[in-house]
């Protein structure tokens, strides 16, 4: 099996149903004959703007896939990796990557070397034997912790490689960690003794589905709530405690709660 193949048979072992993506990259092919529908964009920066929608949309249950091309193709992947980076979103970027004896070389572009600041993680996959655990551990970063993109270069050379045939793959698995039921205590007795609370909602709420927790916990103590761009839609705002969305700014309405 070559290594595109195999990292088609681990999106495939990982629930990925479409990959969005812009040729050239040999893993588009693997994915369409994994079965997995695969998508071609006109612009790489599109196709990771669909892969972050995609993630949003399934509160990051599904993770959004894009493939592209090395060199220029990589480079205009940038912006939409930054802005997934900086709203915190889960996807998995896999651009080709330069042969490995020209990996290093000016002006060629070197995706993990560059986008490592605008990741959750970035590395480069090296060696066809490595799949299985740099897959494996690209997705444990998907499915943990705070989300963001992260992203797998794979050189162009090593697409022709084998992979040898024993390896197996064991999906990731995503793991839940619960609040310090001291500190839960103390922000319980703040908001009770709070005169005039406001509850900012954010992504999180999408993350964690408590949109019916975040209502319950509003109508309960009659506290306004308002949104973050990226907790939009997490609180109806035709709701009578709806003080809108607000972006880098509140709304004047919070204001007015708060004085």
């Amino acid at each position: 099996m070559k290594v595109a193949d195999a990292i088609a048979h681990v999106l495939k072992e990982e629930g990925v149903e479409i990959l969005f993506s812009y040729p050239v990259n040999p893993i588009i092919e693997a994915a369409a004959v994994a079965d997995i529908r695969t998508i071609i964009v006109r612009q790489e920066r599109i196709g990771l703007h669909m892969a972050d929608a995609y993630s949003r949309l399934s509160s990051g249950k599904k993770i959004g896939v894009f493939a592209m091309q090395h060199g220029p193709g990589s480079e205009n992947a940038f912006g939409g990796i930054a802005q997934a980076y900086s709203e915190s979103v889960p996807i998995l970027v896999l651009p080709a990557g330069y042969p490995r004896r020209l990996a290093n070389y000016y002006p060629n572009f070197n995706s993990t070397l560059n986008m490592q600041h605008v990741t959750k993680w970035a590395e480069p996959l090296t060696m066809g034997r490595a799949v299985p655990e740099v897959m494996r551990r690209a997705f444990s970063q998907l499915r943990n912790g705070r989300p963001g993109p992260v992203l797998v270069e794979v050189p162009v050379d090593l697409f022709r490689e084998d992979v040898p045939e024993e390896w197996v793959y064991t999906p990731s698995f995503a793991t839940r960690t619960g609040p310090d039921p001291v500190a839960v205590d103390e922000a319980a007795a703040i908001l009770a003794a709070a005169e005039r609370p406001v509850i900012y909602a954010g992504q999180g709420v999408h993350y964690a589905e408590a949109w019916d927790e975040l209502r319950a916990l509003a109508e309960t103590w009659q506290i306004p709530v308002t949104t973050s761009l990226e907790g939009k839609s997490a609180f109806p705002e035709t709701h009578p405690l709806s003080l809108g969305s607000g972006g880098r700014a509140n709304p004047r309405t919070v204001k007015t709660y708060l004085a």
